[in-house]
């Protein structure tokens, strides 16, 4: 892997590392990503993103629900009927 030294304001640096931690990301990755993304965007080749990578930070982030939603078939009573 080559290395890019680039100079930064302070603010930028803050902003970065703030997001790298909230995203548990290094600051190197979340640079990379960025640039990766800014680049496809700009040649019109953005790859398909998954639900779970746009919203997999909302995975577990919900309490009080039931926990057996997917297994209990009592959730599916009157499901379709008009």
């Amino acid at each position: 892997m080559n290395t890019l030294t680039i100079k930064i304001q302070p603010e930028l640096d803050e902003s970065i590392a703030r997001l790298s931690a909230q995203e548990h990301l290094s600051k190197s990755e979340l640079v990379r990503r960025a640039i990766t993304a800014y680049i496809q965007q700009k040649s019109g080749s953005a790859p398909a993103v998954s639900a779970l990578e746009r919203a997999g930070h909302l995975v577990g982030c919900f309490d009080g629900g039931p926990t057996d939603l997917s297994s209990n078939s009592r959730h599916l009573d009157g499901f379709g009927q008009v």
